[in-house]
């Protein structure tokens, strides 16, 4: 199996904000932007893997800015790594201005997938080779943040944790 670079795995959906997705606030909701982010995620994961894949987990998201209506919101996914059956796929949630055209960054989110079979058992992926420093930045961390979920769900030991121990060592 053949390893794949991020960019390979590049998924971009822009749309509208539109009156029915709007909170009291006149702001998207936050259930709307995580379905939009899971969409394009799972494109993403699909691109790396060229296989059905089912969202694992939402790993970390943050609403770090309202997203008003009748704004133009572009959601990227890429993948930032796998590992045996699973993908991570980084999202980064981006806002444009309606007169200057610039784009600021709302949100981001790491999502991760499993890729199937038809009868639905996981199936190995291809491996992640990071091309840039963000992607290896992102490609790094993937490891800590797999082995920290491991670690908090009691299915690895803290000293089999050694990612986690060279953050304090």
């Amino acid at each position: 199996m053949q390893a794949k670079t991020p960019k390979e795995s590049l998924t971009i959906l822009t749309d509208m904000v539109l009156p029915g997705e709007t909170n009291p606030l006149n702001n998207l909701f936050g259930g709307e932007l995580l379905a939009r982010m899971d969409r394009a995620a799972s494109i993403a994961a699909r691109r790396h893997s060229r296989r059905i894949v089912v969202t694992a987990s939402v790993n970390h998201v943050a609403f770090s800015r309202a997203v008003p209506l009748g704004s133009v919101v572009t959601v990227e996914a890429k993948v930032s790594r796998a590992f045996k059956t699973s993908i991570e796929v980084f999202i980064d949630v981006w806002i444009e201005d309606r007169e200057s055209g610039k784009k600021t960054k709302a949100n981001e989110a790491i999502y991760t997938f499993v890729a199937v079979d038809e009868t639905g058992r996981p199936i190995a992926v291809p491996e992640v080779v990071p091309e840039t420093d963000l992607e290896k930045e992102r490609f790094d961390a993937a490891l800590r943040r797999k082995q920290l979920s491991l670690l908090l769900a009691g299915k690895m030991k803290p000293n089999e944790a050694s990612e986690l121990k060279a953050l304090f060592l």
